[in-house]
């Protein structure tokens, strides 16, 4: 639960930890690529970190976040459209498919994902082993903390206690390494 007597930043960090993953997995249900999913989801966090201090609470955090998504994705598809439209209109029939916005990540944005994988990984190898497990069994093997748990044989408790402290690691780790490039 998100204590509304926090600051706002702590709120939404809280937000964020919470609700990054089901809204990713949302959108990438949606846009069947992986680092579409990204980009749309961080654009989703970022506009509802803008707007944190208008949301009323008429509705769910996590309702609230799905929307600014699919705003998000919406968006994106009609300046697509706008832009394939834009260059159909003086291309013959016969080569329309040139016209085709391509989804596929730009080589740069493909390198960049990948260096950031690999200082995340960087990171992850240096916590504990069990933070390592449980961080790999939830982000790579996409099971929820009680299959986790069961699957270590610890509580659902332990489980999330190793995610909280393997992500915050990582994200200190990976803070600095970027930091210093």
């Amino acid at each position: 639960m998100i204590a509304l007597d926090e600051e706002p930043v702590e709120q939404f960090e809280e937000v964020t930890r919470l609700y990054w993953l089901p809204v990713f997995r949302f959108v990438l249900t949606l846009v069947r690529d992986r680092n579409v999913a990204e980009d749309v989801t961080q654009d989703c966090f970022f506009k509802a970190y803008k707007g944190w201090k208008h949301f009323r609470g008429d509705s769910s955090v996590r309702t609230w976040l799905i929307r600014i998504a699919l705003n998000v994705i919406h968006t994106s598809a009609r300046g697509k459209r706008v832009q394939f439209w834009s260059h159909a209109s003086h291309l013959d029939p016969t080569s329309m498919t040139e016209a085709v916005p391509d989804l596929k990540p730009s080589p740069e944005a493909q390198v960049v994902s990948r260096e950031r994988l690999r200082h995340i990984w960087k990171a992850v190898e240096l916590t504990s082993a069990k933070q390592r497990t449980v961080f790999h069994l939830r982000f790579v093997e996409d099971l929820e903390c009680h299959e986790i748990a069961e699957r270590m044989g610890i509580s659902e408790g332990a489980v999330k206690v190793h995610l909280f402290r393997a992500v915050q690691a990582v994200r200190k780790t990976y803070r600095r390494r970027t930091a210093r490039n």
